[in-house]
C-alpha cells in the first residue's frame, strides 16, 4: 500500500470548496503550515471542539489527509464510497483496539498524514482536555512524527451546544513536529507499568505543546 502524496480530482474539489467556505464564512487564519512535512507518514494531532475540525485541518494542508471514521458509517454503500473518496478509513469507535492500531500503522508506514484527535471526542466546554491512551500507543508503535495542532474558534462557531454553524472567526496553528525519540526508545524494553507511564508522558507533552500554540 502506498499513500498518494498529491490530491486526486475528487479530493481537490472538496478541498477547494472547504477552503472557500472557511475563508468566506469563518474568516479563517492558518499559521505555520510549513511545519508539516510535505511527504512521509505523520500524525496530525489537534485539539477537538467541533465537527468543523477535520475539514479545517484538511483544507489547511497542501497534501492529502487521511481521516478516521466509524466502521458503521461504511455499511451504507453510497456513504462508504464517499468516505473512501475523501480518504477516510474505517476504524472501531475506539481506534486504540488492535485492529484499529494495525490500520493506522499501515497507513503511516505507507506515508499518510493521519489525522488523530488525542482527546478522543469533541470537547463539551471548549477547553482542551488530556489525551487518551491511543496517542501514546500509536507514538510508541510507529516511527512517525507528531505535529501538535491548535484549533481556536470552532467551539464558538459550531460546538456541541449549537445546532447550526455560526460565522465566527476560526484559527489553526501548526506546531513543530515532535519525535518522542527518548520515550520510544525506552518503551522497547519497558514493563507494563512503565509503559503506561510513558503513554501518560506522551499525552502530557502533547497537551503542553498544543496549549502553548495558543499563547
Amino acid at each position: 500500500m502506498s499513500e498518494p502524496t498529491r490530491m486526486d480530482a475528487f479530493y481537490r474539489v472538496g478541498w477547494l470548496l472547504c477552503r472557500g467556505l472557511f475563508r468566506w464564512y469563518f474568516r479563517w487564519r492558518v499559521e505555520h503550515v510549513d511545519r508539516v512535512p510535505r511527504t512521509g507518514g505523520v500524525i496530525l494531532a489537534p485539539n477537538h471542539a467541533s465537527f468543523l475540525d477535520p475539514p479545517l485541518v484538511g483544507a489547511a494542508l497542501p497534501r492529502p489527509v487521511t481521516y478516521l471514521a466509524r466502521k458503521s458509517l461504511f455499511r451504507f454503500p453510497p456513504m462508504g464510497w464517499l468516505l473512501r473518496r475523501c480518504h477516510c478509513i474505517p476504524v472501531d469507535r475506539e481506534a486504540a483496539t488492535p485492529a484499529g492500531l494495525r490500520t493506522l500503522l499501515q497507513h503511516l508506514q505507507a506515508g499518510a498524514a493521519v489525522l488523530l484527535f488525542p482527546e478522543g471526542t469533541r470537547s463539551a466546554d471548549g477547553r482542551i482536555h488530556p489525551a487518551e491512551a491511543g496517542l501514546g500507543l500509536l507514538v510508541v508503535r510507529s516511527a512517525a512524527p507528531v505535529v501538535p495542532v491548535r484549533i481556536c474558534g470552532t467551539f464558538e462557531a459550531y460546538g456541541r451546544h449549537l445546532r447550526w454553524p455560526r460565522p465566527r472567526p476560526v484559527r489553526i496553528i501548526f506546531g513543530t513536529p515532535m519525535t518522542f525519540e527518548n520515550l520510544r526508545q525506552e518503551a522497547r524494553t519497558a514493563d507494563r507499568v512503565r509503559l503506561k507511564a510513558i503513554y501518560q508522558e506522551i499525552a502530557g507533552q502533547w497537551l503542553e505543546a498544543v496549549r502553548a500554540l495558543g499563547d
